[in-house]
């Protein structure tokens, strides 16, 4: 087989696999071998790259705030609730997905409202924990625009919970955290009440 059949797969964008995901591909394609598949039967043969182009996906990340900030003289907050995600929990590889509801109190910035969902796919899109990617989201906030205060809630299903172990389905994990304003009970009690409405 020349390099280019092995990199090259008319089936997926007609684009030839990267160093990188080929060498995924060829790992994924062990593991397929040490749990006894057959990994030249029709069903297997591609999986290995679909796999490799799917993680290399899955596991991206941008810059985001810093290019969309303005100069704008408003301090109420501002909402965007419902952002729809998915990731891959890093103790098992197995998807984790739900929506992240975000909130801050601008300080003479605010940023271009799609940026605060490129910002939650900008995290994840990597392996993840729950906990982390929500204060990482609040964070990446508090650094960018500075404001008065930035609160993350973010509720997600585990499929590591609810395909293996406890097995536990529908089973919904809740996280949150805040800085600045949302210190205060009543400002993060309108907040969660506005995304509960």
């Amino acid at each position: 087989m020349s390099q280019l059949d092995k990199t090259y797969d008319p089936s997926l964008n007609h684009q030839p696999l990267t160093p990188q995901q080929e060498a995924i591909s060829e790992h994924v394609r062990a593991i397929l071998d040490l749990l006894g598949e057959d990994v030249s039967r029709e069903g297997l043969v591609k999986t290995p790259r679909r796999v490799a182009r799917a993680m290399t996906e899955l596991t991206r990340g941008i810059a985001i705030l810093n290019s969309a900030k303005f100069q704008e003289d408003y301090r109420q907050m501002v909402i965007v609730r419902d952002i729809n995600f998915y990731s891959l929990c890093e103790h098992h590889m197995l998807p984790f997905y739900g929506q992240v509801h975000v909130a801050y109190i601008p300080n003479g910035e605010v940023t271009g409202l799609s940026k605060i969902g490129r910002l939650v796919d900008c995290f994840a899109h990597r392996l993840q924990i729950q906990e982390r990617m929500t204060k990482q989201i609040r964070e990446a906030i508090q650094e960018a625009l500075h404001p008065l205060g930035v609160m993350v809630v973010i509720e997600a299903q585990h499929m590591c919970m609810q395909m293996r172990g406890v097995e536990k389905q529908g089973s919904i994990t809740t996280t949150s955290d805040f800085s600045g304003a949302f210190n205060q009970a009543k400002t993060r009690e309108e907040f969660l009440s506005l995304i509960h409405s």
